[in-house]
């Protein structure tokens, strides 16, 4: 294994799945999984933490199992947020420039999207994104990268994610409870966007709609931008319990006949088919028709499409998105659900797989739409350790930078104010802004000062 190398480590806290995992970067920019693992989510109910101890029980076998899976031992992790608390607005901003025919610094985009930091909220609730969409000058629209030119009015629109507090410190003390620090958190249908959509697709005009278990994530692309977040608090989960309502069984044994012989389309499911359960404590065996699941199910899929429908709307953008809609996440994996979307919401569908950015002899099992969240956590990871590259070196003592023994751990990717101890548990919103410009404008090699 590389002494030099760099490596990321994120955990995904799912409703129905925790899963841990640890990739590299390869010289082509390609990711390879190093190890992943995978517990039963217990203590997360559609998004958010309600039992602390349960989920840091899952964490802990996770981070374990994935460092003797892969060798090594990491000490944070990027880790996702979703939930129903999620929302998302628009806003705008400006500044005044002293003189005109000054170029536009860093500087001042940075000043513009720090200031969004600071509009007015509900208590209880913290800006988790602001990402910047367009910018204006002098009243001259659609400027994507303003920095060099020239202008008096500096203005922007934004797309500004917000959630509530006290989810995102639960998350945080999960984490910290685990034994490990929490590098930054970063919105799930975000991460899970850059694992399975292309830029053509981004371009064109794209809704992803990734389906876990207890919520539903939606993000909406046009013209390379985000343009809309939603979380909507159904998922696989309730499905299953309207299988296990509707034929009186139980709930394993409810997922196991969605996961083996559901389908999305009652019209289609094969009227002479059925399938034997086994009875309660001893009793007489249950006989289901595939038929009858069928209907279960799409009564309930139904619902989730509407709602998604409903965000799309809500975006403004429902009638540019030439790409149609991308289905990630476990839920994909339904029979016949991209045909129901299709028919159902009248554009294209395609299941989303991260197989584009990964590599590796890993490859094949970690290409499946349940992975997609954690394979975007990972890039994510990546663009910010690209864009701190050279501060964290220079924060690291000699002997420590020259001498990498095996295992790697992430503490090695320490800050210079740290002088060599544990990381800060999260990033600063000046790390955070740092990082939307590296991004936006292309200068990940350059980190800006």
């Amino acid at each position: 294994m590389n002494k030099n190398a760099k490596y990321v480590a994120a955990i995904d806290i799912g409703t129905t799945k925790i899963v841990a995992i640890v990739g590299t970067k390869n010289e082509n920019g390609k990711i390879e999984i190093l190890g992943l693992s995978k517990a039963l989510s217990k203590g997360v109910k559609r998004g958010v933490v309600l039992n602390i101890e349960e989920t840091v029980s899952a964490i802990q076998t996770t981070m374990e199992d994935v460092q003797a899976r892969s060798g090594i031992m990491f000490t944070e992790a990027f880790v996702g947020i979703a939930g129903q608390h999620i929302k998302s607005m628009k806003n705008r901003g400006y500044i005044m420039r002293d003189n005109h025919e000054d170029e536009i610094t860093k500087d001042e985009v940075f000043r513009l999207i720090e200031d969004m930091h600071k509009i007015h909220i509900e208590i209880g609730e913290e800006i988790i994104h602001v990402i910047p969409q367009n910018f204006i000058i002098d009243n001259e629209t659609g400027i994507k990268s303003p920095i060099g030119i020239c202008g008096k009015r500096l203005e922007a629109n934004f797309h500004i994610v917000i959630g509530q507090v006290a989810a995102a410190k639960n998350i945080e003390k999960c984490i910290r409870k685990a034994g490990l620090s929490l590098k930054d958190m970063i919105l799930e249908p975000l991460a899970s966007s850059d694992a399975v959509l292309t830029e053509d697709e981004k371009e064109a005009g794209v809704a992803l709609v990734d389906i876990g278990g207890g919520t539903t994530d939606v993000a909406v692309y046009y013209d390379n931008v985000i343009r809309h977040t939603a979380v909507i608090p159904l998922g696989g989960n309730v499905v299953t319990k309207d299988i296990k309502e509707g034929c009186a069984i139980l709930q394993r044994h409810a997922e196991l006949l969605k996961i083996q012989y559901g389908s999305a389309m009652g019209d289609i499911a094969p009227d002479d088919k059925v399938v034997a359960i086994p009875g309660i404590s001893g009793r007489a065996p249950k006989e289901i028709s595939f038929k009858s699941l069928a209907y279960i199910i799409q009564s309930r899929m139904e619902e989730i499409i509407d709602f998604v429908s409903f965000e799309i709307q809500n975006s403004g953008y429902a009638d540019k998105l030439a790409a149609g809609v991308v289905i990630t996440g476990g839920g994909a994996m339904l029979r016949h659900l991209p045909q129901l979307m299709k028919f159902r919401m009248a554009m294209d569908v395609r299941i989303g797989l991260p197989n584009q950015h990964l590599t590796g002899p890993g490859k094949n099992e970690i290409n499946q739409p349940m992975y997609a969240t954690s394979v975007g956590l990972i890039m994510r990871g990546f663009d910010y350790l690209e864009t701190y590259k050279k501060s964290f070196r220079a924060g690291l003592k000699e002997e420590f930078i020259n001498y990498r023994p095996e295992p790697v751990s992430l503490e090695e990717e320490t800050d210079e104010a740290d002088g060599g101890k544990q990381p800060e548990a999260r990033l600063t919103l000046a790390e955070k802004i740092k990082i939307i410009m590296a991004k936006m404008f292309e200068t990940e090699d350059q980190p800006i000062n």
